[in-house]
């Protein structure tokens, strides 16, 4: 399925309009396309996109250059309408359940000759040829067809744009998107719960999209797709993570939920960026599976993240952000459409980015980010080879209260290898493959916590940003890892902490310490560790003894 090319460089990235160049239109016919009505726009340059979307959907350019656009009444993922088809070629790996619910293969072939139905009605058909991963051994062509130019330009960011000679010869896709969000599921259909529903089929290597316009699903499709071949297939590690790499080679592993500083603190000027989501830890190194990036932009600003600010511009896309009418400026702190407001821009845009995306070196550290509101977690421990596995398939971090009545505490958030709604196979599986790569190349592991400090939420403080830059920068330069460690709440959570790290304060780095109120702090310990045993129980017979005892011990 893997398919050959050159390497990329930055000057070949952008993808020409060449039409249908080195195309088999017989697919199309073959999938039940009326090809005396519908027109195949394919790879369409960026400012035909632009034009379209302005004119067909309502789109805005802003004041910045970047296409504005709605997703309609879907704003961020649906989760609970997604679908993995029940099939013999993947049926046995699938780690089924609540994640990855079944589907019949009937219904299937149903949903998706009603999305080419819809699709069949347009008069325009856009379709965009590119490829997901950047190593050339084992990156997928992925073919998408839909009806909207706002799509077709998300996914031009959002894959790698091939160059003229790859687009002439790209022949057979491996992967193939019918997107008609626009038009609804069957409700009534066998297996459908919503008129939404995103669905995969390993076996016949398609994705159908209905009932949702949010271009995400499309980004987490391909990753989810990525996240079962590289194991399964490659016997590759696929990882929700962000990633960069030093002057002298060494690379960084991020992992973390939103709101954990994954995109910020990889972001780090004195690095390349490898890739801010979605990356496969290879037997070569490690490489990005996408060509653009996917940012949150509520309460932008130039100030806290002019890497990302300064990548809104012409190519990129605002959606669902609203603008100041008269100057089309974007209101980056209005979130009356959503909080989930996104820019997607291709990665080139970011100016310390690594093109391409893919190194030679394998990883020297990984980072697990987590944001503890309940101020337990020390802003940095190590942990050894079973502890990472362990807080890996927890993916812990917790959500500081909000404006809903009653919500007076912190709520904890676990997400099986830090992104849940994307994990295909048993995690296990993921975690230990993490664990013989990190041995394999004597690869530190720490956990990061970004949260808070000298108590719990509203008590003590947020860890500040420069600390937690200093804690990055110790274990980059490798001083953490000869740094000298003490034993951080024995029997209970056991993990080694630093007494000293440069630049910030040793009272901090030991929670035990930092807290005025010390009964307060083994209340709030106990709690949060039997938080984690509650969470762990789905997970107890599927791994090793050995892993489930690092972890947190629930206390009376």
């Amino acid at each position: 399925m893997a398919s050959q090319g050159n390497h990329h460089d930055e000057q070949n990235t952008h993808t020409e309009p060449y039409p249908l160049l080195g195309m088999d239109i017989s697919m199309f016919s073959k999938a039940g396309f009326d090809m005396d009505h519908v027109s195949l726009k394919r790879n369409a340059p960026v400012a035909q996109l632009y034009e379209e979307a302005v004119r067909k959907e309502g789109a805005v350019i802003a004041s910045s250059g970047a296409l504005i656009n709605l997703s309609g009444k879907k704003t961020g993922r649906s989760p609970k309408d997604k679908r993995i088809v029940y099939e013999e070629t993947s049926k046995d790996d699938i780690w089924w359940g609540p994640v990855n619910i079944k589907l019949d293969e009937h219904t299937f072939e149903i949903n998706r000759e009603r999305a080419i139905d819809y699709l069949n009605t347009r008069d325009d058909i856009y379709v965009f040829d590119g490829f997901a991963g950047w190593q050339p051994k084992y990156r997928i062509k992925v073919r998408v067809i839909c009806a909207r130019a706002y799509h077709a330009l998300f996914m031009h960011n959002m894959l790698i744009r091939p160059t003229r000679e790859e687009l002439e010869n790209f022949g057979e896709p491996d992967f193939t998107i019918y997107n008609a969000g626009h038009f609804p599921a069957n409700r009534f259909t066998t297996g459908m719960t919503s008129s939404t529903s995103v669905e995969i089929n390993f076996k016949r290597h398609e994705m159908v999209i209905l009932g949702t316009e949010y271009a995400g699903e499309m980004k987490k499709g391909i990753f989810s797709v990525m996240h079962y071949l590289m194991p399964a297939k490659f016997g590759q590690l696929s990882l929700h993570s962000s990633a960069n790499m030093g002057d002298k080679g060494d690379v960084s592993i991020f992992f973390g939920l939103s709101g954990t500083g994954k995109t910020t603190l990889s972001a780090d000027p004195s690095r390349k960026l490898i890739g801010d989501d979605e990356h496969v830890w290879s037997d070569h190194g490690v490489f990005n599976i996408e060509g653009g990036c996917y940012a949150k932009c509520i309460n932008l600003s130039a100030e806290k993240e002019p890497e990302i600010y300064g990548a809104i511009r012409f190519g990129s896309i605002l959606e669902n952000v609203k603008f100041d009418e008269a100057t089309r400026d974007p209101l980056y702190d209005d979130s009356e459409i959503t909080e989930n407001t996104r820019c997607a821009y291709p990665i080139e845009y970011i100016p310390n980015a690594l093109i391409p995306c893919m190194t030679t070196t394998q990883p020297s550290n990984v980072i697990m980010l987590t944001c503890d509101a309940f101020g337990v977690l020390p802003p940095v421990s190590r942990l050894t080879s079973e502890q990472a596995q362990y807080h890996f398939i927890a993916g812990y971090t917790s959500k500081t209260p909000g404006t809903e009545d009653g919500v007076t505490e912190p709520s904890p958030t676990f997400s099986t290898c830090y992104g849940q709604p994307f994990i295909v196979l048993p995690p296990q599986r993921y975690a230990s493959m993490l664990a013989e790569r990190m041995s394999h190349v004597n690869c530190n592991a720490w956990l990061v916590n970004t949260g808070w400090i000298g108590g719990k939420y509203r008590v003590g403080r947020r860890c500040p940003l420069k600390y937690t830059r200093a804690i990055l920068d110790a274990i980059h330069d490798g001083s953490l890892a000869n740094a000298e460690y003490d034993q951080f709440a024995p029997g209970v959570f056991d993990l080694r902490v630093p007494r000293a790290v440069n630049n910030v304060p040793s009272e901090v780095l030991n929670p035990a310490n930092s807290w005025p109120d010390k009964a307060a702090f083994e209340a709030e310990l106990k709690k949060l560790a039997g938080m984690f045993a509650e969470a762990f129980v789905t997970h107890e017979k599927e791994v090793n003894p050995e892993v489930l005892n690092a972890g947190p011990h629930k206390t009376h």
